[in-house]
């Protein structure tokens, strides 16, 4: 976009329309902290002097920009100038901000060109293609307590969708991130969860750094959390960085995985990074550890390093998450693609659960439930290959001899079923130790394996029929399905010897082609599609919404 509207600017100069006399123009552009706005005086059709007249950018982060892009403008007579390293989210304000300040039709038009422009498609070909989802669960104390001395934790998981080539080398990346923290945080646009409904939390309600009092979590207020949890991309310019949102830098890192294997990504980070916290090694660093590591590289090293940089400077390995984990996750996890692709879309969909029931005390047993869809779709939109994983956790009252548990934060307790016998054998606390392990141990259910069965085999052995009977389909004709084949109560596949008079007159009014078909689909798969253990529906519905232009030809 900033090419293209100075190229509108060099027109105009061109054509002349510039004032024989002094003119002073004004724009604003959208910076990282705030509004940028700029003052831009042009005589004779040439920019003689840019200011920056209004800001509230970091000045440790954007001071170069801010006082060296006006200068290199004028110099160059256009926007048409490099952006400065280290800063380019305010770098990018301030071009656009002259950009509109000379001629505002043509940048408003060009920005909304850019945004209805389609993106350009990924164009791959390759003799054997692999998909794999990858996911990884970390826990994180910190940053720190509130003004109560009462500490911050969060629950932070990334979510890895790649395509890689026979010899294991990525093809195409997308990642995504959930951070999830206690209600002290105190960032706007940061999810929350207080606690299992009867545990509670210091609350910061105005993101102003004090706490306002302490939130009681009911069932209600669980079950409105979960369902509100935002990842890093769905939060958007909420969630910025120092060079820009997470969005452009996790947009950055894909594009550097493309080409390297799993391993190949775990030695540029061990060569590129700080021992310390993970981020690219950057010049001038005042760390003796990190400024030694970074001098120790040749000039190649240190000039790719600096494109780095100037986009992309958060950990791919911290507190914050383990995007490394995550990838070789989804390695671990890979699958054939088994016919051309068109477009590839990773959905996520998370939901509370209230019970089953409540424990020997009368104390109520809880989960969240997280449905991870990864789809491969056709030029029509039909679905060609599926993946959905799930992930359940619960309060350490369930007595599932394989559930992954969460007691609370630390500070918070739960009762606890210890040999899962149904029988509360006391009362669990949470501390910082058993919190990061408790997190670092969560299983999905294709990960519990035989450990988890249903009615009728394993929970992966019902997920894998109903991923081969949603194949050829499109969104619409799942949905379809499942309005027609299933349960309005439960989300289950109709069966002709069910009890309930709702269903059995449901199922009756099906022709005998339809019953053959559903016999068919209950002989492996009887769990719901949609009900509080996940909505796999929505999930799958979210990945076709989220879904990239990807054209995969398989040439062997």
């Amino acid at each position: 976009m900033r090419k293209l509207v100075a190229c509108f600017l060099c027109m105009a100069l061109l054509l002349g329309t510039g004032s024989v006399f002094a003119e002073t123009l004004t724009g604003t552009a959208e910076g990282f902290g705030g509004p940028v706005t700029v003052s831009v005086e042009v005589e004779d059709g040439k920019i003689t002097k840019v200011e920056i007249v209004e800001q509230s950018e970091t000045p440790a982060i954007a001071g170069d920009a801010l006082e060296q892009l006006p200068a290199a403008i004028v110099e160059k007579g256009s926007t048409d100038v490099d952006m400065v390293s280290g800063a380019t989210y305010t770098s990018t304000a301030i071009i656009e901000a002259v950009n509109n300040a000379l001629n505002p039709e043509a940048a408003a038009a060009a920005e909304e060109a850019a945004e209805e422009a389609p993106a350009e498609p990924v164009v791959l070909d390759a003799a054997e293609a692999y998909i794999g989802f990858g996911l990884s669960n970390s826990g994180r104390v910190g940053p720190g307590k509130d003004d109560k001395d009462v500490p911050v934790y969060s629950i932070n998981q990334v979510f890895a969708q790649l395509l890689f080539d026979a010899e294991g080398k990525i093809l195409f990346a997308k990642l995504d991130q959930l951070e999830v923290a206690t209600p002290n945080y105190d960032g706007a646009s940061m999810p929350h969860m207080t606690g299992w409904p009867g545990q509670s939390y210091n609350n910061d309600e105005n993101h102003d750094e004090k706490v306002d009092g302490v939130l009681e979590a009911t069932e209600d207020s669980f079950l409105a959390e979960v369902s509100s949890w935002a990842t890093k991309r769905q939060r958007g310019d909420g969630y910025r960085l120092n060079t820009g949102t997470w969005s452009d830098q996790m947009n950055f890192y894909e594009q550097l995985f493309v080409g390297k294997t799993v391993e190949e990504v775990n030695e540029w980070f061990a060569k590129y990074t700080s021992d310390r916290n993970g981020r690219p090694l950057k010049a001038g660093s005042e760390n003796e550890q990190d400024k030694a590591k970074y001098d120790a590289l040749s000039d190649e090293d240190k000039a790719m390093l600096a494109d780095v940089t100037a986009t992309a400077t958060m950990s791919l390995k911290d507190s914050h998450g383990d995007i490394l984990a995550a990838l070789a996750n989804a390695y671990e996890n890979r699958q054939p693609v088994k016919s051309n692709v068109a477009s590839i879309g990773l959905g996520l969909n998370f939901l509370g659960r209230l019970g089953p029931g409540k424990d020997d005390k009368d104390v109520g047993v809880y989960s969240f439930n997280e449905v991870y869809a990864t789809t491969l779709f056709d030029a029509e939109g039909r679905v060609a290959q599926l993946y959905v994983d799930q992930l359940e956790v619960a309060t350490p009252n369930y007595d599932g001899a394989s559930m992954p548990h969460l007691t609370g934060f630390p500070g918070q307790s739960y009762n606890n079923d210890e040999n899962h016998d149904e029988k509360v054998d006391g009362v669990l606390e949470a501390t910082e130790e058993s919190f990061l392990s408790e997190i670092a141990g969560w299983t999905t259910k294709r990960q519990r394996g035989e450990g988890y069965k249903l009615g009728t085999g394993t929970w992966t052995d019902q997920m894998n029929s109903y991923e081969q009977l949603f194949v050829g389909k499109t969104v619409e004709e799942i949905k379809e399905w499942a309005a027609k084949y299933t349960s309005d109560r439960n989300a289950r596949p109709l069966k002709a010897d069910s009890q309930n008079e709702q269903d059995k007159a449901k199922y009756d009014a099906l022709s005998d082609e339809d019953k053959a078909l559903l016999a068919d689909v209950t002989a492996t798969a009887t769990m719901s599609v949609n009900d509080a253990h996940g909505n796999i529906l929505a999930a799958i519905e979210q990945s076709f919404q989220n879904k990239v232009d990807v054209t995969l030809t398989l040439s062997k």
